[in-house]
């Protein structure tokens, strides 16, 4: 019996160190703020809302700064230096000098502002496309972080379920043993044949190697659990128990992230075809300029331009765009369309599979009962005498599959209702944002 005791040390030694509590709720906060792919979406809602106001921007005047140095001997430039600072006289005007002018310098600058007055409408769908923009990448962010919570819910369940299997595991091969002791004691009274007595001990090591096995899937699925929130998570006892009834009020599915996002990236489309059809449109803009030149810092010209004036150009390109803006639009007019009912489908499908798990748990919870008790009836009946081994170990195996049956029926009724909170958009485990 020695050798059988290596399977039960792992398990104590990961008692010993499962000190600190931790509920499905702040496992669920810690991921949030932890996950590196809610971070970068985080920074992908940024760049968003950065590239809204930009667009937003548009409508502002736009200032340009121009500043350089000149030096030029060619005929007009040379004269319209000296004209720009304010150095023309009467001996400017000789042919010679006009002709064949001395090389002359200067420093200068310029600013102007430009106002954007009216352009077929573009401007104002552009930040309406960008805050549209902006708006879907945040509700799929508040999506990405619900499907987080889903993850760490199966890992977090997960791990209870692989945790209590073994403890069903170490349970059979307690049975195991004390059944082997007894039975290696009558075959070595010559009261049982040595064939009960190997067959014991094959079903004791395949107890084992299911401790093994169960405390294998025990280690994985802490570690699904630690990669999610931390691996300062990993040890920490699961405080929230499986079988805990979760009271959940049904919302609207059209509370749904993935869903809000599609419909604002649907609004934004149709706002790029109005700017498409903008760039078809002519454009008015004021421009407003105030320029030096200057020979020394206290000598030179100034001069202010004030315009206001409008352009049109035409291109087949821009027309082409037009019908692309249509047909981009009409995309994601369809895809509103099959997200909803691709939507839909997952509810139906998490109502059906809670509806399912429940029945499972009523009959594995009947089947678990009724499987102690055959086990406990058939070993004792054994030990007088009035049973075959194998009468014990069928129910020995029966009792196994009743307690798999309950663990991954209450693990399906848990996840079920967590498939069906992020298909309706509610809060899962009811954590909120």
């Amino acid at each position: 019996m020695v050798e059988y005791l290596k399977y039960f040390l792992p398990l104590a030694a990961m008692a010993l160190q499962a000190q600190a509590p931790l509920s499905i709720q702040d496992a669920i906060r810690t991921a949030w703020t932890r996950q590196s792919g809610l971070q970068a979406g985080a920074a992908m809602v940024a760049r968003a809302r950065a590239e809204a106001s930009a667009m937003g921007a548009l409508r502002l005047p736009t200032a340009t700064l121009g500043v350089g140095l000149i030096r030029s001997d060619e005929p007009m430039m040379a004269f319209g230096t000296r004209l720009d600072q304010a150095r023309i006289t009467q001996m400017d005007f000789q042919p010679s000098s006009l002709n064949h002018p001395d090389a002359i310098q200067g420093a200068g600058a310029t600013l102007t502002l430009s106002q954007p007055i009216y352009a077929g409408g573009r401007l104002d769908a552009a930040r309406r496309a960008g805050s549209d923009l902006a708006d879907a990448e945040g509700a799929a962010q508040g999506h990405r972080r619900q499907q987080v919570a889903l993850a760490i819910t199966q890992a977090y369940f997960g791990a209870q379920v692989a945790e209590e299997a073994l403890r069903y595991a170490e349970d059979t091969l307690k049975q195991a043993i004390e059944t082997d002791r007894f039975v290696q004691a009558r075959v070595d009274q010559g009261l049982m044949l040595k064939s009960d007595g190997e067959r014991t001990k094959a079903y004791c090591a395949q107890s084992g190697a299911g401790v093994a096995e169960a405390r294998a899937r025990v280690a994985s699925a802490r570690s699904a659990l630690a990669l999610l929130a931390g691996d300062d998570i990993a040890a920490d006892s699961l405080t929230t128990p499986l079988g805990l009834p979760l009271e959940q009020a049904e919302q609207p599915a059209g509370q749904r992230g993935d869903l809000q996002a599609v419909r604002e990236q649907a609004r934004a489309a149709e706002e790029g075809v109005i700017a498409a059809k903008g760039s078809l449109k002519p454009e008015v803009g004021l421009h407003v300029t105030a320029g030096t030149m200057r020979d020394a810092l206290n000598s030179g010209g100034n001069w202010t331009t004030v315009s206001l004036g409008a352009k049109w150009t035409f291109s087949f390109g821009d027309a082409q765009r037009v019908s692309a803006a249509r047909a981009a639009a009409r995309a994601a007019e369809l895809t509103v369309k099959w997200q909803e009912s691709v939507a839909d489908r997952e509810v139906q499908e998490a109502r059906r599979a809670i509806q399912t798990a429940q029945a499972k748990i009523g009959f594995a919870q009947t089947a678990v009962k009724a499987s102690e008790s055959v086990r406990a009836i058939r070993t004792a009946r054994y030990r007088e005498g009035l049973l075959p081994l194998m009468e014990v170990l069928d129910a020995e195996s029966s009792l196994t599959g009743a307690r798999t049956l309950l663990l991954a029926s209450q693990l399906d009724f848990r996840l079920g209702q967590a498939q069906l909170a992020l298909a309706l958009g509610q809060p899962i485990e009811n954590v909120k944002e």
